[in-house]
């Protein structure tokens, strides 16, 4: 396999390059994110990953605005998604949701905008409201997350716009083999959540073996395996030393 750094990149099904690598911001608070977000990006970070529903937006834009702010790194140089919150589903509440999602952000468009859960009944109508902001140029590319294969094939029979990406949990216990199947034949880029799997896989005896031989962390060869697999990789880290 080629050799794999925060530079590289995979192609989506509409032709945007996406990074294969990028930090994810689940469970941080504004502040801690703000701090995250320009941090990552001063160490070569792409890509950030947030959702409205982890109540970090705000904290987000604060963190790619001081990041551009000095220069160094452009606003077309970093690729960041948001998710469509569970309670905004819904053609209108999502396109309405959306400009406020945008403002916590401080952006003008965003590369990859997600429905987050998959809320039955109405995600349809969500998908349409994310196939307009995507015609209208307000998103690069759109896609789906935590949607398993049954409902990804009720949502691509109405669909106009093929879902890019379906972001879902990704680790060495947790494998997602008849979703990933489904993606490769459909050209459905599989974005993996909790890299590291939490304690269970941090302590799987095999994961500690591995480690051990290649005189590695475990969440090294964690992070290593994922990539390897094909799966976008967004790692969740507040502590600077880790990057």
């Amino acid at each position: 396999m080629a050799q794999l750094d925060l530079t590289s990149t995979i192609q989506l099904n509409n032709g945007v390059a996406m990074p294969r690598f990028g930090l994810g911001v689940w469970q941080t608070d504004n502040t801690t994110a703000a701090a995250s977000v320009t941090a990552a990006i001063r160490h070569g970070y792409r890509m950030i990953d947030t959702a409205k529903q982890y109540g970090n937006e705000a904290g987000v834009g604060r963190g790619l605005a001081a990041a551009f702010a000095d220069g160094s790194v452009r606003r077309q140089d970093v690729f960041v998604t948001s998710k469509v919150m569970n309670g905004d589903h819904g053609y209108e509440r999502t396109l309405a949701k959306f400009e406020g999602t945008m403002r916590r952000l401080q952006l003008d468009y965003l590369d990859l905008y997600l429905i987050h859960w998959p809320v039955d009944g109405l995600y349809v109508a969500t998908w349409r409201a994310l196939e307009k902001l995507y015609r209208d140029g307000r998103v690069r590319a759109i896609g789906v997350s935590n949607f398993d294969v049954q409902r990804l094939q009720v949502l691509m029979r109405s669909a106009t716009v093929q879902p890019a990406v379906n972001q879902v949990e990704f680790n060495p216990v947790m494998q997602e083999h008849e979703m990933r199947d489904f993606a490769a034949a459909h050209n459905i880029v599989v974005e993996g959540w909790s890299p590291l799997g939490g304690g269970q896989a941090l302590s799987n005896p095999v994961v500690g073996l591995i480690a051990q031989k290649h005189h590695k962390s475990a969440a090294q060869i964690i992070l290593r395996y994922d990539v390897q697999s094909g799966v976008v990789t967004i790692p969740k880290t507040v502590h600077e030393q880790r990057w």
